[in-house]
């Protein structure tokens, strides 16, 4: 089934210049993934030769976290536990408006149109360091037991793709929801536990560094993650960053 949609997509030459949402007119196949959908609206712009729509990708497998868009409010669009390049236009009605503009964060400045700078991301996980791994064979795989539940926590957590959805949905711009999943996919291992306290407050020092805002319990961020991660790892970088406060109390 073909469908005709209204596109307005936010137009924004880079972060000194003032943006304004344009109004587009596009024929798609519902089969097609909304990348797919601005693709289209691409190749018409060229052939216009107009200044195509400048959107962010790359595997558009839901797996690297580069594709993420505000589609009518809401991170990602309309479905939970999904990525913009993952949600297809059959979710959308025929003859619909649907409003695109970027991740709206102080800490994620506009490039261009819809791709923002992220790098305040890598230079969180950057603060957090290194793990202490023993060197030389590796050791049997069961020589250090670990209970199932925390295992499946620190995994759920390693599931994050650093998209930002998190930051976007928080009314304070947080990235609580980032950090501490960065935070607790490590700490909860034995691996990760020699540098645990000086991680989460290198890691917090360097987001509040950013110009993130404070995490308030709104949720929003669970609610909008495309991976479903839970605020609970939130609960932990929190518990984590008083134990690191305390430790350094009793540095000499």
């Amino acid at each position: 089934m073909h469908m005709k949609l209204t596109l307005k997509i936010w137009r924004q030459e880079d972060k000194d210049s003032k943006g304004k949402f344009e109004s587009y007119e596009v024929k798609i196949n519902e089969h097609m993934s909304f990348l797919e959908m601005l693709d289209v609206l691409n190749q018409e712009l060229i052939e216009l030769k107009k200044d195509p729509v400048a959107f962010e990708h790359d595997c558009r497998e839901g797996i690297c976290g580069a594709c993420g868009l505000v589609i009518n409010g809401r991170p990602h669009g309309p479905l939970q536990g999904t990525t913009t390049c993952q949600l297809h236009m059959r979710h959308f009605k025929d003859g619909q408006t649907v409003w695109i503009e970027p991740y709206r964060a102080k800490a994620f400045p506009v490039i261009k149109d819809l791709v923002v700078d992220r790098s305040s991301f890598d230079r969180i996980v950057q603060a957090g360091g290194f793990i202490s791994v023993g060197t030389g064979q590796a050791p049997d795989g069961n020589t250090i037991p670990i209970e199932s539940d925390v295992v499946e926590k620190s995994m759920d957590a390693a599931a994050c793709i650093g998209c930002g959805s998190c930051v976007a949905a928080c009314p304070n711009g947080a990235a609580m929801l980032f950090t501490a999943a960065k935070v607790s996919h490590l700490g909860l291992l034995p691996q990760g536990k020699i540098e645990h306290h000086g991680r989460v407050a290198t890691m917090v020092r360097q987001m509040d560094k950013e110009g993130f805002g404070n995490c308030s319990n709104i949720y929003a961020c669970e609610a909008e993650c495309p991976k479903e991660i839970s605020v609970d790892t939130i609960a932990y970088l929190n518990r984590s960053y008083f134990g690191s406060t305390f430790m350094s109390d009793l540095s000499p």
